[in-house]
């Protein structure tokens, strides 16, 4: 893995957690930021070197040895600083140019400057990215399903453990004896810790399960788990921002759309521009106006005011209303939330929230993903846990290649090898898989082992 020397300006937003991510993968990150606090903060918990002053101060930049960076990832919370920066870094000869942009539509075929124009290789849109992912899980099949991997061939799922499981109680290892054993666990979540488990790790009832399996195994894994896959038409969106008034503009044409928006104004302003969604105004958080909205015929409540604790109450509070009316209609709603806090995603999830979606590291991921091209073939975050699902080629003569899963000590509680590509489709990778050079490989790893699971497929 090749590491690079990248400029970073701001810290506010994402730029603290894409610092984070890049030095954790040998990067080397030099930021620059103008509030002082937050500096020091920072400077106290990352390995970055970091530089007081603004992000389009020459002084800055030449202080930066900014000539000499390979990336310029300019995320300030001001579209217009990104955009000079991105011209500076253009002037200085900086190979690719990364720009968040919220408001000045350079993205647009019809902006009076495009991105192109301005030489900047990558757009980042966070809250378009938040609705579009939003989207992509509502189109899932049953709610569960996360990712797909390995050209469409297979999937991450995520599944709760229930009470009268007959998967509760038992060792990881102990699945094999299964009928049907057809998935690998990738991680798994308890309360709001992360855990990738190894063979003697004991499942436990409320375990919230990741579970990678091929397309077409999905059905019986999941049976597994007393999962039911259906279809679901009915949404109600709470919450009329940026992020949600997008999803809603997004599914007004396929799905039934119900819209709630605490602003009176707002709401009226939605109800005539998303001319097929039924927009009310209401607080999300009050439970009449919830069961007004049409709570109670729902099949999938989205979250996505500002609020971080409104957003997973919201979801609580419709899930209890939906189980205590559950003789009103045999309905398992599904609940997706947006939370800005990325430590706010195992809590939501343990707290009943089925998805917990953050605009910050969906956009931090997107930019690793423009920087990782090349040797890792895909990466895409799992969303309620801080883990990620990884595919790989195994370079000749790398580490993964020399020794059997089984005999890598190196893996147990940081690595989950969970399908190996072969000639005949791909095979759920178990203790005795061998990887062999030139592979295709998914595996699952916790975000800050990412770096380290590089450096085992590499020669």
């Amino acid at each position: 893995m090749k590491s690079e020397n990248i400029l970073l300006l701001g810290l506010g937003g994402m730029g603290e957690y894409l610092a984070r991510r890049l030095s954790h993968e040998g990067h080397h990150v030099t930021v620059i930021e103008s509030n002082r606090d937050t500096l020091n903060k920072a400077d106290a918990s990352l390995d970055a070197r970091f530089i007081l002053g603004d992000a389009t101060s020459f002084d800055c930049w030449l202080e930066a040895d900014a000539a000499k960076m390979d990336y310029l990832i300019a995320v300030t919370d001001d579209d217009a600083v990104n955009i000079v920066a991105s011209m500076i870094a253009e002037k200085l000869g900086i190979r690719q140019k990364i720009a968040r942009s919220r408001a000045i539509e350079v993205w647009r075929d019809d902006a009076i400057l495009t991105a192109t124009e301005l030489d900047i290789d990558l757009v980042i849109r966070p809250e378009e990215l938040t609705a579009q992912e939003i989207v992509r899980l509502l189109k899932m099949r049953a709610g569960n399903l996360l990712v797909d991997v390995g050209d469409g061939e297979l999937q991450v799922v995520a599944t709760t453990i229930e009470d009268d499981s007959p998967l509760a109680g038992l060792q990881v290892k102990e699945l094999g004896n299964q009928k049907d054993f057809t998935f690998r666990i990738g991680c798994v979540t308890r309360d709001i810790e992360t855990i990738v488990p190894d063979g003697d790790f004991k499942l436990l009832a409320d375990d919230r399960v990741y579970l990678l399996a091929g397309t077409l195994d999905v059905p019986s894994a999941l049976e597994l788990f007393h999962v039911k896959q259906e279809q679901r038409h009915n949404v109600l969106i709470v919450g009329g921002g940026l992020i949600g008034s997008r999803v809603a503009e997004l599914l007004q044409s396929t799905y039934a759309v119900t819209l709630l928006e605490k602003s009176e104004v707002r709401a009226e302003e939605l109800s005539h521009r998303l001319k097929k969604v039924q927009c009310f105004h209401g607080n999300g958080s009050d439970r009449e106006a919830l069961l007004h909205a049409g709570l109670l015929y729902m099949d999938t409540i989205v979250a996505a005011t500002g609020d971080n604790e409104a957003n997973i109450m919201t979801s609580v509070l419709a899930k209890h209303e939906i189980r205590t009316h559950a003789d009103a209609r045999d309905n398992d709603v599904k609940t997706i939330a947006v939370v800005k806090r990325e430590e706010y995603l195992a809590l939501a999830s343990s707290m009943g929230t089925d998805i917990a979606v953050n605009k910050k590291v969906l956009a931090a991921n997107a930019v690793l993903r423009h920087i990782r091209r090349g040797h890792v073939l895909s990466v895409a975050h799992l969303h309620g846990c801080d883990a990620e699902v990884v595919e790989l080629l195994a370079d000749p003569g790398s580490p993964i290649t020399k020794r059997p899963l089984y005999a890598m000590d190196e893996l147990r509680g940081r690595i989950t090898i969970g399908a190996v590509a072969r000639k005949k489709g791909w095979e759920v990778a178990v203790g005795g898989t061998q990887i062999a050079p030139g592979d295709r490989v998914v595996c699952v790893c916790l975000e800050d082992q990412l770096g380290e699971l590089q450096r085992l497929f590499l020669s």
